[in-house]
């Protein structure tokens, strides 16, 4: 039997609540796509960090452990000695910019759906992977994952020794250690889930009561089939194709052939903002069509109700720009990093709305800044602001930085929340490519801003964080449904 995410997820909230029941998770190929290992090593070969021998070795280990049936415990006693002598700092700085560059785009979005309805329902979820700690951390951080069975390396005064305390946790050896953390943790294994793809991993999947298999290999697929387990099929994250590719360049088109029109409109009827105005919904709106990307609006009549306003959206991708424009699409123009001003993708865009540019680097100049974009609110424009500051590599928010707010309260203007649930998914922050697709968002009631003051300001930021990561995680229609 053949089972989809948003069955699982109705499975999930109809199990048992409370945190004895498990939801354990595979991390290779069941929460990421791909090995999160072979992300590690194509980076060594790229920087010339490791040498012909090393990596004969590891690839001998895995032809024999992982092909040919030998000793999988070989594969780890060959990985851990090539790390004897790496600090575990070196390797943690390591592990967090491969999960920004390359990892965080391969997280199925299905497999979040699954850890945030565990997490709902106060299940005590777990990672239980034979990858180890450093590779794992960041993955489960993102996504909200509190506990971690894997496999641990040795380490003395926070150097590597090349051995690892527990052993690769793989097969049995894994099965055993997810066993031990019930016991440990008062976790009634026979209510609890499991989510893997090996049939490495059947051991595993055997010792809790609700096993599933998910986008299994042949074998385990036969095996789940034998045993009469669900096998979970979760959607792969995007990857680039020719239709997309196409997609997006005519996307590209449009934008710079509407916007141009909006400037010739407005030289037509004298009216600048006018023709601004135009281009920037009609751009919008035909770079999306053309890119085959659809808009699912909750709220939308927030979007007008009290203008000019301070406009604050999360921020996952270049795409944005795209949904934000075709959202506020009138009197409205941005606050936006310096950086992002030599940006070819955003060159014309920005032309044409005409942002203020911020120098984070420089204090003075971004209160001047700040100060100009103040002058155009008062004089009746709206105000956009990502407060993250940068692209996130996945859904998760950033930290909120506190400019937009100081402008609202300054101003004396609300704040309207706009919370994009996916645009990351349909262009993962590094990609050129937009892929076709559903963008969902939810505009949030106004924040008045009358009765702030400086003094409890991070409190209302804290506050209003939390309300975009609230929605994220109880998406309106999925509450509503």
């Amino acid at each position: 039997m053949t089972v989809t995410a948003a069955e699982t997820v109705r499975a999930i909230r109809a199990a048992p609540a409370g945190p004895r029941v498990g939801a354990f998770f595979d991390l290779d190929g069941t929460l990421v796509h791909g090995h999160t290992a072979g992300a590690v090593y194509r980076d060594r070969i790229r920087r010339g960090d490791i040498g012909p021998g090393e990596l004969a070795r590891v690839l001998l280990a895995m032809i024999d452990g992982g092909v040919l049936g030998g000793d999988p415990q070989a594969i780890g006693r060959a990985g851990f000695a090539a790390l004897r002598g790496r600090t575990v700092a070196e390797l943690s700085g390591l592990a967090e910019r491969l999960f920004a560059e390359r990892i965080a785009g391969t997280i199925r979005p299905e497999a979040r759906d699954l850890v945030r309805a565990h997490l709902r329902q106060g299940h005590t979820v777990a990672v239980a992977s034979s990858a180890t700690r450093l590779q794992i951390e960041p993955v489960a951080r993102d996504l909200g994952i509190p506990h971690l069975v894997c496999t641990e390396l040795e380490q003395r005064d926070g150097v590597l020794t090349g051995r690892s305390t527990t052993g690769l946790l793989w097969g049995e050896r894994k099965a055993r250690a997810v066993r031990g953390f019930a016991r440990a943790t008062g976790i009634d294994l026979r209510k609890s889930f499991g989510y893997a793809n090996g049939l490495e991993d059947l051991a595993f999947l055997g010792s809790v009561g609700r096993p599933y298999p998910s986008n299994p290999d042949p074998v385990l697929r036969h095996a789940a089939e034998e045993h009469a387990w669900p096998v979970l099929t979760l959607r792969e994250p995007r990857s680039p194709g020719l239709w997309a590719g196409l997609g997006t360049l005519s996307a590209l088109a449009g934008v710079n052939a509407a916007l141009t029109a909006g400037v010739v409109y407005g030289r037509l009827t004298g009216d600048r903002q006018g023709g601004i105005n135009v281009g920037i919904g009609l751009s919008a709106d035909l770079g999306l069509a053309l890119a085959g990307v659809r808009l699912n609006v909750t709220g939308a009549e927030n979007l007008d109700k009290v203008r000019p306003a301070v406009f604050v959206a999360n921020h996952q991708s270049t795409l944005d720009a795209v949904v934000l424009g075709a959202l506020l699409r009138h009197d409205f123009t941005a606050v936006a990093k310096r950086e992002a001003r030599f940006d070819p993708r955003m060159a014309v865009i920005s032309a044409f709305l005409d942002p203020a540019w911020i120098d984070r680097s420089d204090r003075a100049s971004a209160r001047h800044t700040l100060d100009r974009a103040l002058d155009r609110i008062r004089a009746g424009t709206s105000i956009l602001v990502l407060p993250e500051g940068t692209r996130m590599p996945t859904p998760a928010l950033g930290r909120f930085k506190k400019g937009a707010f100081h402008l609202a309260l300054q101003a004396g203007v609300p704040i309207v929340p706009i919370v994009l649930r996916n645009t990351g998914e349909l262009a993962w922050r590094r990609s050129l490519i937009v892929h076709p697709g559903t963008v969902d968002v939810a505009v949030l009631d106004p924040v008045p801003t009358g009765d702030w003051t400086v003094r409890d300001l991070d409190d209302r930021i804290a506050t209003l964080r939390d309300r975009f990561a609230g929605t994220l995680a109880n998406w309106p229609a999925e509450v509503a449904a």
